[in-house]
């Protein structure tokens, strides 16, 4: 099929996404010589090798996965609100819960300059009517799209959506609210092209999660559109069981084969591996009183034992740091007492662990919670509870044996108290009462907790969603960070979301100070966002 050559602006875009960065299926830079033939123009031939190489530069840089990014973007932000770690460096005062605003205003930038740019020009190219036949990798730009931008809004709430990409030098904010009613419309959207086009396969060799495959990203949709009604249960409850169950329906993922796991090689390695050799952050007393006190198998795969071996003598050499210390508290001199990631990313690893997007043992989790609330999930509430467990503790990088897995999921073990190595936190309490053993006699709320709890666990390192289950659900209960250094947010509180950045305030100052009225309250960090109503 005949279609428009690519203009000069869209093709230098996609020359310079391509020399950025390699990626592990088909590297930009192996097709450069017939992407740069002819000189200012994509031709019908290679037209899916550029558009493939900017989507998968979407999906690698729109997940944060350049290392220093994915630093200040989420290691220093929600994997510290979520306490999946806590800080050791002396100057990263996030944990504290300072919004230290050279690292927001460079996420922002960095989002908005690479993921989102590169998605932009796909979306923009595919939906031009004088490009006909392009519909199924539209479809595949607008899946994305609502992947990336439902954790950009669910860190500030209002920003830039409907808007962002137009040309002009003032772009207007969209509400939370109304950015995910768009969510809901744009993945009808996207799931009316692709269900006509099952069995197909679009930018295969440059996908870099389902390498093209239609069926494996209609399942993510479903799946993705569950995960936002979820979001959304107590803002708009009669929304979110729709659609919950219009996802569970059409078909949601129910094993790990389904899992989206995002390739990873070198040039294009998890951050996680980068940044763990920096030696600036540790376990934290939440994941140490959960995996200890429930003696969950994970523990091996999610962290490596402390240096110093079993320094606070609980008889394992698993130790966890309480979050918030001042800086006179932290240095590189504590790393050896403290539990670094697994061996899974540690270095020299250079690729092979993908970085995790969305898996099974989630889905099982959130259709548990619409099941407590009487919504056709296809279960109950425990047999969808115990197969979230049991599915996370048979991806690949656990792999633990059944007997273990039901010797578990039917455990009475009670969370364990840290035993922290400095004196002053030896009080330091269990995180929560709560079993493995679902409480078929506990309330609601507290078969919400255990189902929450046990989610927490599963997706890790996920600290962006995590971050945001917890407070949208106030679970897994965690502990309150040592010392706070923000005013509108107390140690025993909750960091709500990032303020709008700098660069905003400076070059987009109209707009800006409008997306406030959206917020329903002030541009600070304690503001709730529009689904954050518990």
């Amino acid at each position: 099929m005949k279609k428009r050559l690519l203009n000069t602006k869209h093709w230098i875009l996609l020359v310079a996404f391509c020399t950025v960065l390699s990626f592990s299926v088909s590297s930009c830079t192996d097709d450069f010589v017939d992407l740069n033939t002819p000189p200012n123009q994509i031709s019908a031939e290679n037209i899916d090798v550029g558009l493939g190489q900017a989507f998968a530069r979407s999906q690698y840089l729109g997940m944060l996965g350049l290392h220093w990014v994915f630093q200040i973007g989420e290691n220093l932000f929600a994997d510290l609100y979520a306490q999946y770690y806590a800080t050791t460096a002396e100057n990263f005062d996030s944990d504290q819960y300072v919004q230290v605003g050279r690292w927001s205003d460079l996420l922002w930038s960095r989002f908005y300059g690479n993921g989102a740019r590169s998605l932009d020009v796909v979306e923009k190219f595919t939906a031009d009517p004088e490009n006909p036949g392009l519909e199924l990798p539209n479809a595949m730009a607008k899946l994305w799209r609502v992947q990336l931008y439902h954790r950009i809004t669910d860190y500030w709430g209002p920003v830039l959506y409907t808007n962002y990409g137009n040309g002009e030098t003032s772009v207007s904010y969209d509400s939370q609210q109304d950015i995910y009613m768009n969510f809901f419309t744009t993945l009808d959207e996207a799931l009316a092209v692709m269900n006509q086009n099952q069995g197909g396969n679009v930018f295969a060799g440059h996908d870099q999660v389902y390498n093209g495959s239609v069926d494996s990203w209609i399942t993510f949709a479903n799946s993705l559109r569950l995960r936002l009604a979820m979001r959304i249960r107590y803002a708009d409850p009669s929304k979110a069981q729709a659609e919950a169950e219009k996802a569970v329906a059409a078909g949601v993922m129910l094993e790990n084969s389904h899992n989206a796991m995002m390739l990873t090689a070198a040039g294009s390695e998890h951050p996680l591996t980068t940044i763990t050799n920096w030696g600036e952050f540790r376990m934290s007393s939440a994941m140490e009183s959960l995996l200890e006190g429930y003696n969950d198998p994970r523990i091996e795969t999610y962290f490596s034992a402390a240096k110093n071996g079993d320094a606070d003598g609980d008889g394992s050499e698993y130790e966890g740091l309480r979050n918030g210390l001042p800086r006179t508290q932290k240095g590189a001199s504590i790393n050896p007492v403290y539990s670094d990631v697994g061996e899974r990313w540690e270095p020299p690893r250079r690729g092979g662990t993908p970085i995790r997007v969305m898996g099974a043992s989630e889905i099982y989790f959130l259709r548990a919670e619409g099941a407590l609330l009487g919504w056709n999930m296809g279960g109950t509430p425990q047999e969808l509870y115990e197969e979230g467990i049991r599915v996370s503790m048979t991806e690949e990088r656990i792999g633990a044996d059944m007997a273990s897995i039901d010797a578990y999921i039917a455990s009475e073990s009670l969370p364990s108290a840290p035993h922290e190595n400095e004196d002053q936190w030896q009080d330091t309490p269990p995180l929560s009462d709560i079993p493995v053993a679902f409480d078929t006699g506990g309330s609601m709320e507290r078969q919400l907790e255990q189902i929450i709890t046990q989610k927490w666990l599963a997706i890790f390192p996920d600290g962006m969603e995590a971050w945001a289950e917890y407070r949208r659900t106030g679970y897994p209960k965690l502990y309150p960070i040592i010392n706070s250094e923000n005013p509108n947010v107390a140690a025993d509180e909750v960091m709500r979301r990032l303020t709008f950045v700098t660069s905003e305030y400076d070059n987009n100052t109209d707009a800006t100070n409008a997306a406030i009225s959206l917020l329903g309250g002030p541009d600070q960090n304690d503001t709730k966002l529009w689904w954050d109503k518990k």
